[in-house]
């Protein structure tokens, strides 16, 4: 099967072109969905590759006098070299079409990409530091280098020469040479890298500042990258993960970010130069909060433990608290069943935490009692096909509403049994 045409090799900003279908593929039968692949004999649709996505746009199928436009929402190349467009209707063999690229995601693609062509030369350049993988996200754009972490200056050096060179609008030429030529390219450290394949390998160079073989779309020019900004910088198993947009994404990322930094001034009542030291004094004082309220529960909950075990006669040797609590947070009925069995010798706890399902409960002692709190309860969530434990004197375990009744009886019966023990 020949190749298809690739048109977008010789132009990227070629918008329209005309065509004739050659094959299509119908859906799969188990595929769930009525979408079909039509290749043509050209194409300036561009398909996924090397990090970049591909274009969408229509078909305007004509046919018996007619015309029909048809949505293209996916593209993608076989190994042969063909190029298949996702339809959700098809379109018979021989027929011609007239293909519509969406030019908004297409310029948009080739902004972040020619961007990364230049950021990728520049980190290589200024820092030494190797681009080893890219992608075009549909917000945002990530490079991964080798290396790193990279000081705050260097980056911020590495962001300014970089639009620097897009003010500077430097040309950005498209060279075929052959497999050889680019070996001995290669060789002369003139470019990065090579495919591994023979044949026409395809350069893209800007002007004075990076040659490197690309099949993707880009721009003709430093200057239609708009801008460039670095966004975010984080540690990556290869390296370094630098995050970036280019053109109007850096537009709409900085008018985003001043809405948001308008909203939090407005909010905190000050000026977006003074948020840090605003900020760092909420957290300073949430911090002091809460401590404090932690503080506070800790006594209440002595409080509170003090007056149940007050308030529970002792029968057979051991004062047993059976309770649930639908309205306190798990971590303060835990804390209450541990200074519950604190605040009196020979006393034991059932506490159940009901305010999600499942419940949780709680199964402590005080020191002076010899069972084992963890297996009394693991035996008895076993009972329902549940598990849990903990250690001697404090275990916990979780258990849907609907039994929670039923396994507190089972744990207040196995605690009076241990009790009763030799």
């Amino acid at each position: 099967m020949a190749d298809s045409e690739h048109l977008y090799y010789a132009d990227s900003f070629l918008t329209s072109f005309s065509g004739a279908v050659t094959e299509v593929h119908p859906p799969a039968q188990d595929s769930g969905e009525s979408i079909w692949k039509i290749r043509l004999n050209r194409s300036a649709f561009y398909p996924a590759s090397g990090g970049q996505p591909f274009d969408t746009g229509e078909l305007i199928a004509s046919a018996n006098g007619s015309a029909q436009a048809i949505p293209v929402t996916q593209v993608e190349e076989d190994e042969q070299g063909a190029v298949w467009h996702f339809v959700a209707q098809p379109v018979a063999a021989g027929t011609a079409v007239e293909g519509r690229i969406d030019w908004e995601r297409r310029f948009d693609h080739m902004q972040q990409h020619t961007g990364q062509h230049l950021l990728s030369a520049m980190f290589l350049r200024e820092l030494q530091a190797p681009t080893v993988s890219f992608h075009l996200g549909d917000a945002t754009s990530t490079i991964d280098v080798a290396g790193g972490p990279f000081p705050s200056d260097a980056l911020a050096r590495v962001e300014s020469i970089a639009n620097a060179i897009i003010a500077e609008d430097r040309p950005v030429a498209v060279r075929n040479v052959s497999r050889a030529e680019a070996d001995t390219m290669l060789a002369a450290g003139h470019v990065r890298k090579l495919p591994d394949r023979d044949g026409i390998i395809r350069l893209i160079e800007i002007a004075d500042c990076d040659l490197n073989a690309c099949g993707g779309t880009h721009l003709r020019s430093t200057g239609q990258i708009g801008s460039l900004l670095v966004r975010r910088v984080e540690k990556v198993s290869r390296g370094t993960r630098i995050e970036f947009v280019c053109g109007q994404r850096a537009v709409r990322a900085a008018r985003a970010d001043a809405a948001i930094l308008a909203e939090t001034s407005a909010l905190l009542s000050a000026g977006a130069a003074d948020l840090p030291s605003a900020v760092r004094r909420l957290i300073a004082e949430e911090k002091t909060q809460s401590k404090e309220r932690q503080k506070l529960r800790e006594e209440l909950a002595t409080l509170q433990a003090a007056q149940l075990a007050s308030q529970a006669p002792i029968d057979n040797g051991i004062r047993l608290l059976v309770r649930e609590w639908k309205d306190r947070d798990r971590d303060y009925v835990k804390l209450l069943a541990s200074r519950a069995v604190a605040a009196a010798q020979s006393t034991a706890v059932i506490f159940c935490a009901s305010d999600a399902d499942p419940a949780r409960v709680y199964v402590a002692r005080s020191s002076d009692l010899a069972f084992h709190c963890g297996q009394i309860l693991r035996e008895a969530l076993a009972g329902f096909g549940l598990r849990g434990g903990g250690s001697p004197d404090l275990a916990q375990g979780d258990v849907p509403s609907q039994h929670e009744p039923a396994l507190r009886s089972k744990l207040v019966e196995a605690i009076h049994a241990a009790r009763t023990l030799p």
